[in-house]
C-alpha cells in the first residue's frame, strides 16, 4: 500500500492506520506506539458539505514514542526523538528532542530535561532488574516487593530494552539489522 515503516518499530495490532491513504504515512526507525493509537492521513469532516476530503502527509521521524490512545492527524511532521504523552492529539508538527502532551499536543519540556528528571528519580528510587521482575519472572514475593517500594518512592524496571536488543524477550518490533541501532543506546552509554 506504500506506507513506510522503519526498522525496529513497535506498532501494536491495536494501532489504527488510515489504510486507504497510508501511502502518505512514514514512520522512522525505532518508533514505539502504545495501545490504540490512531494515525490519520485524511480528514473527511467536510465531505457532505463540500464533496471533498483533505489529504495530509504524516512524517514521524526516528525514535519517536507515543503513549496509548494518541491521535495523530494528517499534515504533521514529528521531529526525531519526540515523546508524546497518552491521550494526546497531534494536530500540528512537533519539534525534535521534545516531550509533548495535551489536546492539542504542545511541548512541555525538552527530552534532555525529561531524561534528567528521570535520572534523578532513578538515583533516589528503587531499581528492579527487568530479567527478574518482568511479568514472566514475577513471583508473588517480587510483586509484593515492588508494591512496597512504590509506597516509598519512584520505582523503575531496568535493562528491559537492552535485553530486548539481545533477543531475550520484550515487545514485538519490525525486523532490524545490525546497522539500525537506536539513538537511545548512545544516551544510555553516556549516562553510565
Amino acid at each position: 500500500m506504500g506506507m513506510h515503516i522503519g526498522q525496529g518499530v513497535n506498532l501494536p495490532a491495536s494501532t489504527w492506520i488510515d489504510v486507504p491513504t497510508c501511502y502518505l504515512i512514514g514512520i522512522g526507525d525505532w518508533c514505539g506506539f502504545g495501545p490504540q493509537c490512531v494515525i490519520l492521513s485524511h480528514d473527511a469532516q467536510m465531505d457532505e458539505f463540500l464533496d471533498a476530503g483533505l489529504l495530509g502527509r504524516v512524517v514521524i521521524h526516528e525514535s519517536c514514542h507515543f503513549g496509548c490512545r494518541t491521535v495523530i492527524l494528517g499534515g504533521v511532521e514529528i521531529g526525531p526523538r519526540t515523546i508524546v504523552g497518552a491521550n494526546s492529539v497531534v494536530a500540528k508538527s512537533l519539534p525534535p528532542d521534545t516531550v509533548c502532551a495535551g489536546v492539542p499536543a504542545k511541548v512541555i519540556c525538552t527530552l534532555d530535561e525529561y531524561l534528567a528528571r528521570h535520572r534523578e528519580d532513578m538515583a533516589k528510587g528503587r531499581l528492579f532488574p527487568w530479567t527478574e521482575y518482568e511479568a514472566g519472572a514475577l513471583t508473588p514475593e517480587r510483586r509484593q516487593e515492588i508494591l512496597q517500594a512504590l509506597a516509598e518512592g519512584p520505582v523503575y524496571l531496568t535493562g528491559g530494552f537492552s535485553e530486548e536488543l539481545k533477543g531475550k524477550g520484550g515487545i514485538e518490533r519490525t525486523p532490524y539489522g545490525p546497522t539500525a541501532l537506536p539513538h537511545g543506546l548512545q544516551r544510555i552509554k553516556n549516562a553510565r
